[in-house]
């Protein structure tokens, strides 16, 4: 038997760093400008409307869940 039982492709115990990392929406949000990125008023509107519409969903998920909460 494999020594990681219940771990797929090789991962490792990582803890809890990896557990609070913001992953792909973090990524997103904080990421530097890259120099090589083609840059126009689509593309600037695009991410814009993109960030807009995660913030609301998060938004809205913590809403439904503070009203489960306190329910």
């Amino acid at each position: 038997m494999e020594e990681n039982k219940g771990k797929t492709n090789g991962e490792k115990k990582t803890g809890v760093k990896e557990f609070f990392s913001l992953g792909e929406v973090g990524n997103y949000f904080f990421r530097k400008k890259d120099p090589n990125r083609p840059s126009n008023i689509n593309i600037k509107m695009m991410h814009g409307i993109n960030k807009l519409s995660i913030v609301i969903f998060l938004l809205g998920v913590i809403y439904l869940i503070w009203k489960l909460v306190l329910r």
